[in-house]
């Protein structure tokens, strides 16, 4: 193999449901915290539609190299309802096979090796994917409890600001849960615009806000198109993770970056699934409040079932992570090993996330309230909050 093979970092997904598989084939009952991945039936209407749209021949060829224009013009037409943003589907829009491979590629297109990109401490992991196969040059910019869980621009060095070409976001934030102001963004592109620098803007959990506070979109903020793109991925909202469909919307430069790599990569979104994304964005929306309600029941089963044990955090305003401090006398990953081995539940390491993510642990809020309950009695039996 080539030499990216040592730059790629590992895999922290992977390992952890490697070690959780191995526990449940050994006979353990696990209750499995460790994941980020949605455990709800994608909508009947959507799969519906993905259904007729698979027996159409016509979507048995190649999709267009830049996606179907249904498929973008629902996209535009959705942030224009959702967020009150004007996009042009053709050159503010681009089709990605899942946010994820998108946030991998921009970086091998925007970047010559040794460029700089700023990325959150902590962060999702596979940001680091994209700045390994890139060769590009990597600063962090912490986030913390102190400030809320968001880069405080004032503490980044001048020499940083002024390398970092690009700068990626998450809000609301995987792993902490935290929520982005209007504020926040507005200073955001500020800081953009004083040192030239191009802001990704990771919306995954756009959704996922509680059921009286919404999210708050980057693009909502004056002159954020100037700036920046913001990727949206249907798997959240939708429960459309295993489908790999999503966008990206803003900054033209930008997207026809992500176009011109795409055009090289691959043939767009088999049109079927870009049809059913149609019925995503343009149908009946109950189905993403009952998922926000959903989320918010789960959410305050967890937070009540850890204060009986002693097990005390800040209650996340998005996404479906729980951020737990680690408790004296343990790392991170010291304290996800013994929950594992002694409680049969698996939580992710916040180490995983970067530096910044020791002391934490994320709870993924993917099962039921009665399984999150007895998750953490069986913490509490450890006597490690007494």
């Amino acid at each position: 193999m080539s030499d990216l093979s040592e730059r790629l970092p590992q895999q922290f997904f992977a390992t952890l449901v490697k070690n959780v598989n191995a526990r449940i084939a050994a006979g353990h009952d696990v209750i499995n915290l460790g994941q980020g991945n949605p455990d709800q039936p994608t909508p009947a209407n959507i799969v519906a539609a993905a259904q007729q749209a698979v027996a159409d021949p016509k979507n048995h060829k190649y999709s267009l190299f830049r996606g179907q224009p249904d498929f973008k013009q629902a996209a535009a037409d959705f942030y224009q309802r959702e967020y009150g943003v004007t996009l042009d589907p053709e050159t503010e829009i681009a089709v990605v096979a899942g946010s994820k491979s998108g946030l991998v590629e921009l970086p091998q297109i925007w970047l010559n090796p040794g460029e700089h990109i700023l990325l959150p401490d902590p962060g999702y992991p596979d940001y680091l994917s994209g700045v390994a196969i890139a060769q590009a040059t990597l600063d962090l910019l912490p986030i913390t409890a102190e400030h809320d869980w968001l880069p405080d621009y004032t503490q980044v060095a001048p020499e940083v600001a002024e390398a970092a070409k690009l700068l990626y976001l998450n809000y609301p934030n995987n792993p902490t849960g935290a929520v982005a102001t209007p504020e926040f963004f507005e200073e955001t592109v500020d800081f953009a615009r004083q040192h030239d620098i191009k802001v990704v803007h990771d919306f995954a959990y756009g959704a996922l806000g509680t059921p009286d506070k919404r999210p708050v979109s980057f693009l909502q903020a004056p002159g954020a198109k100037d700036v920046g793109i913001e990727f949206y991925t249907l798997s959240k909202t939708y429960n459309m993770a295993g489908w790999r469909i999503g966008f990206a919307a803003g900054n033209q430069d930008l997207i026809e970056a992500i176009n011109l790599i795409q055009d090289h990569m691959l043939v767009s979104v088999f049109p079927a699934v870009q049809e059913a994304g149609v019925a995503a964005l343009n149908g009946d929306q109950s189905s993403v409040a009952s998922l926000v309600a959903l989320y918010q029941k789960r959410r305050d089963a967890w937070y009540q079932a850890a204060d009986q044990i002693g097990w005390h955090a800040t209650p996340s305003q998005g996404t479906f992570y729980a951020w737990m401090p680690v408790p004296a006398g343990y790392t991170s990953g010291e304290f996800s090993q013994l929950l594992l081995d002694q409680a049969d539940v698996a939580v992710a390491d916040g180490r995983g996330f970067g530096d910044y993510g020791e002391g934490y642990v994320r709870i993924g809020l993917l099962t039921s309230p009665e399984r999150l309950q007895e998750a953490a009695a069986r913490i509490g039996r450890l006597g490690l909050f007494a």
